[in-house]
């Protein structure tokens, strides 16, 4: 079976695992699929089920520096040094490992976010994204995007898309290997579309994506219909995408994220990320819908909800939703 440093081996191609510089620094926005990633055909190498495609949210995101080191790993977050033994440490040396040269060789990672960590707003994509260009930089490894892209999903499959700014499509591809699944962004921009994040709760939530992709795609029923779903899904985004079509984009994508997530509740255990909270804030959506505001959501593994919006109903929207946290995701911050 392929392993993910056999893929690391295919990546570096014969590059050196020498540091060049003192230090390596990597910077990347989350992104939030509009067509969501939802299973694995290959757990160990993040290799997905489906296609999927993602909006970059600028402004939001993490910086991860890498810096070899002696004794042991250091990782800290937000200044605060991570325990070896948590899901955050073990996630990040599991990373360092696919590359790390003897076993005598220890790096410091410092990583900051500018969104919350594990609660459903993509904070590990923006994460293993970061730190996966850090890597390149300290090592000086000149990796293609596509190739970074590969090297991101090893960490987190969504990392792949924070690669990259923008619209960005992840290629399911066919190979055993996953060579051929990597993202890429698409070549067209929205200046007028908005994203607003409406932060329902910020606490870790207690069933790891990870984990609920795996029981979902074992035990619900309702996730054979999936694959049908997104590539229908796929190819209508992209027509709304290509055409300046809000409405079909807004439908599509709330429809697309309502069937994932109800595939997770048809799972056993049922996995509802869902807290009394997000149902009332998607009840004002489509009451503020039914009054004339042109506004979707999406949501990915948690709580919260990406509101989906043009420029033009900025004002409309903080009204009805106060506290809105609006992004542009083709402006720059």
């Amino acid at each position: 079976m392929t392993k993910k440093k056999d893929i690391v081996k295919l990546l570096l191609q014969g590059r050196e695992v020498r540091p060049c510089k003192e230090r390596g620094f990597g910077k990347a926005w989350a992104n939030i699929a509009v067509c969501k990633y939802w299973g694995k055909r290959n757990e160990e190498l993040n290799i997905p089920v489906t296609s999927s495609l993602s909006i970059s949210l600028n402004g939001h995101g993490t910086e991860t520096t890498v810096t070899p080191c002696s004794g042991n790993d250091e990782v800290s977050l937000a200044g605060r040094p991570i325990a070896p033994a948590s899901q955050f440490g073990r996630g990040v040396a599991g990373f360092l490992n696919m590359f790390r040269p003897d076993a005598n060789t220890f790096y410091r990672v410092e990583t900051t976010n500018t969104i919350a960590t594990a609660a459903g707003l993509a904070s590990s994509a923006s994460g293993f994204a970061a730190l996966a260009m850090a890597v390149n930089d300290l090592y000086d490894w000149k990796l293609s995007g596509r190739e970074l892209s590969i090297f991101a999903r090893l960490g987190s499959g969504s990392a792949c898309r924070s690669i990259f700014d923008g619209f960005v499509e992840w290629n399911a591809g066919a190979s055993a290997d996953g060579m051929d699944s990597f993202a890429e962004p698409l070549s067209v921009e929205w200046p007028d579309l908005r994203i607003g994040l409406v932060r329902v709760s910020t606490v870790p939530k207690t069933v790891s994506s990870r984990t609920a992709m795996k029981r979902t795609r074992r035990t619900s029923s309702l996730y054979e219909a999936w694959p049908v779903k997104v590539a229908h899904d796929m190819m209508l985004l992209k027509d709304a995408i290509g055409t300046g079509n809000f409405e079909l984009f807004g439908q599509v994508a709330e429809s697309n994220a309502l069937a994932m997530h109800a595939t997770m509740i048809g799972a056993w255990p049922p996995v509802l990320y869902w807290l009394p909270e997000s149902v009332a804030v998607m009840r004002d959506i489509w009451r503020a819908r039914d009054e004339g505001l042109r506004v979707y959501f999406t949501m990915d593994a948690g709580p919260n909800l990406k509101l989906l919006f043009l420029a033009e109903d900025e004002d409309a929207v903080k009204k009805y939703f106060p506290g809105v946290d609006v992004v542009t995701p083709f402006v720059k911050p």
